[in-house]
């Protein structure tokens, strides 16, 4: 029992200075989570816009940079409706905002280059 407590006092104190210290430096683990590491991938990589693309974002009044900054960015990763396993490049469905999304676009993460395919405004 002696152990436990001063295991205990040690360990409590010492989690609450590691959290000010790594959360004053803006530390964050977010960057880890799946729908992050897609994201940061898909960004790393050369953008190219199919015709249809091309076409919807033209049709919506879109321009790149919102697309780009906007709703892959801030975007949530559908996995149920993404094919994250495809070889070689793994298609993925982009929901913009998370909560009461309004843009769907669909893309293929290839090993060079992005291939955005399809733009839709949802309600």
């Amino acid at each position: 029992m002696k152990k436990i407590k001063f295991f205990l006092i040690g360990l409590v104190p010492g989690l609450v200075i590691v959290f000010f210290v790594l959360n004053k430096k803006g530390v964050s683990c977010s960057g880890y989570l799946p729908n992050s590491r897609v994201i940061a991938e898909t960004l790393s990589k050369d953008f190219k816009y199919s015709e249809n693309f091309k076409a919807q974002m033209t049709a919506l009044k879109v321009d790149e940079k919102f697309i780009k900054d906007s709703i892959i960015t801030q975007g949530k990763v559908d996995f149920d409706r993404s094919h994250a396993q495809k070889k070689p490049c793994p298609d993925y469905l982009i929901s913009y905002p998370e909560n009461n999304p309004r843009y769907e676009v669909t893309f293929e993460k290839c090993a060079e280059e992005t291939q955005l395919l399809g733009l839709k405004k949802i309600k």
